[in-house]
């Protein structure tokens, strides 16, 4: 039995998200820079990709929410974050951390774990693997492909989510989202979605557009990623390849409605 109260609130999300165009600031990876903006300027957000030092502080003070992604990492870029995301705590902007690669190299784990440290992190959104990087030495990952389950990931998540305060959200076949004492499952998506690089950062940056709108982290990216991963099912409805998928899912994100979200979110309680 799928939550109404959740699949009405996402549907009230995205159309206060559309009313409100809330810029969202991404410090993010070249991989996924032109698709993010798109996928953002698609749902009714607006984007800004800004990453130097010297004018972080002041672009994250127009945001609704900050968006911090380790793609392609150097510390120049882990400099930039620490900035932002101080600047935005002290303006109680929301910040989402998406910790890509977390337990493939060093840097990349001691730069997703010291952002948690000095940052305040509303929401880190993550494989399986990725996740348990952060609770568990030695954890591995294969790229920025997840080697682990969700359910392997899951009890970590609820004691990970307690003792660093924050919103977990774990994506797979079906999402886990818990702040250490509610847990949501999200069924929503479509094979296709693992296809095209740069999903899970997409789903990264729906998140902070809905944060911005849900002061909620927890509903917030639980409705968000339901609406990411109806996005997915309208897309495959129209494309059977992961090139004309992917520019599919922009058209999904600019055209469900609320109804549809209502309908479509496949929101279970845990």
């Amino acid at each position: 039995m799928f939550d109404q109260y959740l699949a009405q609130k996402a549907g009230e999300n995205l159309k206060n998200l559309r009313e409100k165009k809330p810029l969202i600031h991404n410090i993010t990876n070249y991989v996924v820079m032109n698709y993010t903006a798109n996928a953002l300027l698609a749902c009714g957000a607006s984007p800004v990709m800004a990453h130097a030092s010297e004018e972080v502080e002041e672009m994250v003070s127009f945001a609704s929410a900050l968006v911090l992604n380790i793609g392609t990492l150097t510390p120049y870029w882990v400099d930039s974050m620490l900035k932002a995301g101080k600047r935005a705590n002290e303006l109680n902007i929301p910040v989402i951390l998406d910790p890509v690669g977390s337990g493939a190299t060093k840097l990349r784990t001691d730069s997703a774990k010291r952002l948690i440290d000095e940052v305040s992190i509303k929401v880190v959104r993550g494989n399986a693997s990725e996740v348990l990087s952060l609770a568990y030495e030695g954890s591995k990952t294969k790229g920025v492909d997840s080697i682990h389950t969700v359910d392997e990931a899951a009890d970590a998540a609820l004691t990970l989510s307690k003792e660093l305060n924050t919103t977990l959200a774990i994506t797979g076949k079906v999402d886990l989202i818990t702040d250490g004492e509610r847990i949501y499952r999200v069924s929503n998506g479509h094979d296709l979605m693992g296809y095209c690089t740069g999903t899970g950062c997409t789903a990264t940056v729906i998140i902070g557009a809905f944060l911005a709108v849900d002061p909620d982290p927890v509903t917030a990216t639980t409705t968000a990623l339901a609406y990411f991963g109806l996005v997915g099912e309208k897309a495959a409805a129209k494309a059977q390849s992961p090139g004309s998928f992917q520019i599919a899912m922009l058209d999904a994100l600019y055209t469900i409605d609320e109804k549809q979200m209502e309908q479509g979110a496949k929101i279970h309680t845990q």
